[in-house]
């Protein structure tokens, strides 16, 4: 089985490489991106980019999780540690492994959340013009500030535990940085640096 530190590493790298792109730090990668992809030289696709990067990333935390929780259902050892650091009594935990109101695994959950947030940036990176894409992003901050409440209810299970979820936190930190994200379209918007003289074909 692959070592789950390395693919914790798979996670973290292009995490940060979209946040970077979310970031005025992202400035500084404008001339490499563009040479590569001239649409690149604007903020916002940069930004868009990043956002769908973070998005797609917390996605596939999320169905690893989900994968884990079946596997320890199965009897098997993913990531089971004596250390804090255990993945495998976070998600083999059946009082804490699903939602309390209807049950539902927290990993399939976090997969309907990403991909909620996936369809908006991805919506909105082909269309940043349109009449509705203000909204979206609107209702995306809106979605992942939500998910800050069910970040701290899972953080509290794992106080209770004595133990963390590496790959819970992961994805925990995906939603941070799709609200950042969404944050700071606005800020674009309100900047003016929203809007580009390219054709709005690709984020």
């Amino acid at each position: 089985m692959v070592d789950q530190n390395l693919l914790l590493v798979a996670y973290a790298v292009p995490m940060v490489f979209g946040l970077v792109l979310m970031t005025k730090s992202g400035d500084g990668f404008a001339n490499g991106l563009s040479q590569r992809n001239p649409l690149l030289a604007h903020a916002r696709r940069r930004h868009m980019l990043g956002m769908n990067i973070v998005a797609l990333l917390g996605f596939v935390v999320s169905v690893h999780t989900l994968w884990i929780s079946n596997k320890i259902s199965e009897g098997a050892n993913v990531c089971s540690t004596a250390t804090v650091f255990s993945c495998d009594d976070v998600l083999g935990n059946a009082q804490y492994n699903v939602d309390p109101v209807f049950g539902i695994s927290w990993g399939l959950i976090g997969m309907f959340a990403f991909g909620a947030v996936m369809f908006i940036t991805n919506s909105v990176g082909k269309e940043p013009d349109a009449l509705w894409a203000e909204s979206y992003m609107r209702y995306g901050m809106y979605m992942t500030g939500a998910g800050m409440l069910v970040i701290a209810l899972l953080v509290s299970y794992e106080v209770r535990m004595e133990k963390i979820c590496q790959f819970c936190t992961m994805a925990h930190i995906a939603n941070v940085l799709c609200l950042f994200g969404f944050w700071r379209a606005g800020k674009l918007h309100e900047a003016g640096a929203w809007n580009d003289n390219e054709p709005s074909t690709s984020a």
